[in-house]
């Protein structure tokens, strides 16, 4: 697996600071981060590929600073935003996928059909390759939103609430879909029964890691911390 290092991150919006003194080194195939709304968790999920830029410390990805080197951790870093709208960009589902592959110049144009066409199967769009891809169901947009970054074969996968949108027959497919992957998964959530059996859960509040541990201490920690 990668190893995500993150020291002593902090990051501010203005007068407002959101992270302070984060310290972790993240190894294991499966990471779940929570936390409560406003607790920094999205903020520190979109560090992970350089989306947003600390105010203070690093985050390296196997060696590479995920600041000064955005370019190349964003080709081994694909993120999952909770709109699946904000990411897909063509009109049709076989597009947006292609779309994906337009900077892979070591790849014909048969190589990337071959590699489009696998990842549709894969993931049950094969039968939605020429339809509109804004007309999918929102699981169907979401499994696309995922498609589109998986075709590039990254080595991490960060997910930031890619259930919010979905009814729980989707959600259950979306957590099917992460636990078969290869790629080492970072899934921030509030969906807790996502995480069961997880190797790792960090709860972010109020900026700090207040839990950092296997899914079934953190999750329970959460929950009290939430005073549910």
């Amino acid at each position: 697996m990668p190893t995500i290092r993150i020291e002593d991150v902090a990051h501010a919006y203005g007068d407002r600071r959101v992270l302070e003194h984060v310290d972790l080194t993240l190894t294991e195939p499966r990471i779940g981060i929570v936390g409560a709304n406003g607790s920094g968790k999205s903020t520190l999920a979109r560090m992970l590929n350089g989306l947003v830029e600390p105010t203070r410390g690093r985050v390296t990805v196997d060696g590479l600073d995920a600041a000064r080197d955005g370019a190349a951790v964003r080709r081994k870093v694909g993120f999952v935003f909770p709109d699946p709208e904000a990411q897909i960009v063509m009109p049709t589902v076989r597009e947006d996928v292609e779309f994906s592959l337009r900077r892979r110049r070591d790849l014909s144009p048969d190589d990337k059909r071959l590699l489009v066409d696998e990842v549709l199967g894969r993931y049950s769009l094969a039968d939605h390759a020429d339809h509109p891809a804004h007309q999918l169901s929102s699981g169907q947009k979401q499994l696309l939103a995922i498609a589109a970054i998986l075709v590039t074969r990254p080595d991490v996968l960060v997910c930031d609430e890619p259930t919010t949108l979905l009814d729980l027959r989707h959600a259950h497919q979306v957590s099917r879909l992460l636990d078969t992957l290869d790629q080492q998964v970072v899934l921030v959530t509030h969906h807790l029964w996502l995480l069961e059996g997880w190797e790792r859960v960090v709860c972010i509040d109020e900026g700090r890691v207040a839990a950092d541990g296997p899914a079934d201490e953190v999750v329970p920690f959460y929950r009290r911390l939430m005073g549910v």
